[in-house]
This record gives structure tokens, C-alpha cells and sequence, in this order.
């Protein structure tokens, strides 16, 4: 059994927007990401993905809701096919979990700012 320390993971990387793998399991995907600033408008036709905050404040823009505020401690889910644009006002540590496979960007093309995720050992 693999054991990964999440604080030790963040203090791995300093790259924005840009997440690293930290375990997978049943073809999921837990990843680690630091994000500052605004994303690009985007959705997963087929996944939802799950924010989980664990430093920082991060709001999820929402097309057709109401954004989605989200602090330290606090967790999210947008759902498949949901256009969303994650925006963190300063720094902020995230959490995600989708299916494996699942680009960064979603639908979103042309944009410049699809990432490869890295493994935490690279």
C-alpha cells in the first residue's frame, strides 16, 4: 500500500494549473494541483469532477448556476457536461479526483493551457 502526505506532495511542485498524480485507484485519478488566478471556461462531457480545497479559497464560475465558493476544508463536485471556469483569488492547494485520462482543459481547445499530469516522482 502506497501512503502519499498531501503537504509533502504540494511542496513538490511550484507550477500553477498544472496537476500532479498523486494516486489512482479504480480508474480514478488523485491529483494535486497549486492554482492562482482564473482558468479557462470548460466542461467534461463525460466525468465529474471533484475540487477539494485544502489551502486557500477557490471559487467555481458556473454557467447556468450560481458560482460555487469553496474554502480550506471544503469539497465540490461539478458534473459531467457542467461548463465551469475555476478562479483562485491568491494561491490556493487543490485536490482533484476524476477518471484517468481526463485532460485538465476538458472541451476546451486551442486554449494553450492542456498539461500532461505529471507523477509527483518527476
Amino acid at each position: 500500500m502506497d501512503v502519499v502526505d498531501i503537504d509533502a506532495a504540494f511542496e513538490r511542485f511550484e507550477e500553477t494549473w498544472s496537476p500532479r498524480l498523486a494516486a489512482s485507484l479504480n480508474g480514478q485519478e488523485l491529483k494535486v494541483a497549486k492554482l492562482e488566478g482564473a482558468f479557462v471556461w470548460h466542461s467534461h462531457p463525460d466525468a465529474d469532477e471533484l475540487f477539494w480545497v485544502i489551502e486557500g479559497d477557490l471559487t467555481i464560475e458556473l454557467r447556468e448556476e450560481p458560482d460555487r465558493h469553496l474554502s480550506a476544508g471544503q469539497l465540490g463536485v461539478v458534473p459531467a457536461g457542467v461548463e465551469h471556469r475555476p478562479v483562485a483569488d491568491g494561491l490556493a492547494k487543490v485536490v482533484l479526483f476524476e477518471p484517468a485520462g481526463t485532460e485538465n482543459t476538458g472541451d476546451a481547445e486551442g486554449t494553450g493551457r492542456t498539461r500532461e499530469v505529471e507523477s509527483l516522482e518527476d
